[in-house]
């Protein structure tokens, strides 16, 4: 099974050498993500972040070949409780479809004038298999498969 490696470009990816995603088979593993934008500035607000910050994932994930649906486990990080409502309203409207487990600790933050970060962890939904040739050939035929 091979990993795949991606990458944002953020200055902390290759500050601290790790990747914004990692792909493991099925599994794509988000690493924290704070809401900045290209320049490295932070909106005024948790919430806003909150909305970049899922950007940022989002496309992280569709380079994996996966979405936001995929979504299995949450964790949040906030700077302030005060922050919950607006952040879990962003969550919600982001993953309500998943609805993946989710935990969400209060917490001083590195990135200096970040309110929340959020790391993911998703599972590539399964297709459906192919059925067999033969089976194919029975079923158009209305004899059975040897």
């Amino acid at each position: 099974m091979t990993r795949t490696l991606i990458s944002s470009g953020s200055k902390w990816e290759d500050m601290a050498g790790y990747s914004r995603a990692v792909v493991d088979g099925s599994w794509i593993f988000v690493s924290g993500t704070v809401g900045a934008n290209a320049d490295g500035s932070l909106a005024r607000t948790a919430k806003a972040q909150a909305e970049r910050a899922f950007e940022i994932i989002e496309s992280a994930l569709q380079q994996a070949r996966s979405s936001l649906d995929d979504v299995v486990r949450v964790h949040v990080y906030l700077a302030s409780a005060r922050d919950l409502g607006p952040v879990a309203a962003v969550l919600k409207a982001r993953l309500g479809q998943a609805r993946p487990a989710n935990t969400t600790v209060c917490t001083p933050l590195v990135v200096p004038g970040a309110k929340v970060e959020i790391e993911v962890t998703a599972r590539r939904q399964r297709k459906a298999a192919k059925a067999p040739k033969a089976a194919k050939a029975a079923k158009a035929t209305g004899k059975p498969a040897k």
